[in-house]
């Protein structure tokens, strides 16, 4: 298949424009309320995951674009789509709740939604472009470990 720029282009940015929504509620919290927390001891160092998340952004929007060049015609593919929007707005979501709230229960409730929703994501896009679903398996990794330091956080405190 063809490579369409444009398409890429616009896959990876609305990808990052999600990371950099979710960044206007995390930066300002951490140095003050995020460095205060009771962390358990497998807990990155703060400056570990911006250049993680800029990465998986990467990723997902290559796999978003994988998606998108070959069409969006079929209920399929639609609903692929649809449910990758989805979790990228439980994504952002998920900043908002977790360090805008200054909530780790609100943002372990949506960062399992968010689970859930990447799951059925990679689910449906398994069935379109494997190497769309494969190149999400990173960012369900990292989003594993992200809730289990996110219910850390909250049972610590």
């Amino acid at each position: 298949m063809k490579l369409n720029l444009a398409k890429f282009i616009i896959s990876i940015v609305i990808c990052q424009l999600a990371g950099v929504l979710g960044s206007l509620f995390t930066i300002p919290k951490i140095p003050g309320w995020y460095a205060s927390l009771n962390k358990p001891a497998f807990a990155p160092p703060s400056w570990v995951f911006g250049p993680v998340w800029v990465a998986l952004y990467i990723l997902m929007g290559i796999s978003l674009y994988l998606v998108w060049n070959r069409g969006i015609k079929g209920k399929g593919e639609k609903m692929a789509v649809y449910l990758f929007g989805v979790q990228l707005a439980l994504n952002a979501l998920w900043s908002f709740l977790f360090f805008g709230l200054e909530s780790p229960f609100y943002g372990l409730a949506g960062i399992v939604l968010m689970w859930l929703a990447i799951l059925a994501t990679m689910w449906k896009f398994y069935v379109i472009d494997r190497r769309a679903a494969f190149l999400l398996v990173p960012y369900i990794a990292w989003v594993s470990l992200a809730a289990l330091l996110n219910y850390s956080v909250w049972a610590l405190n």
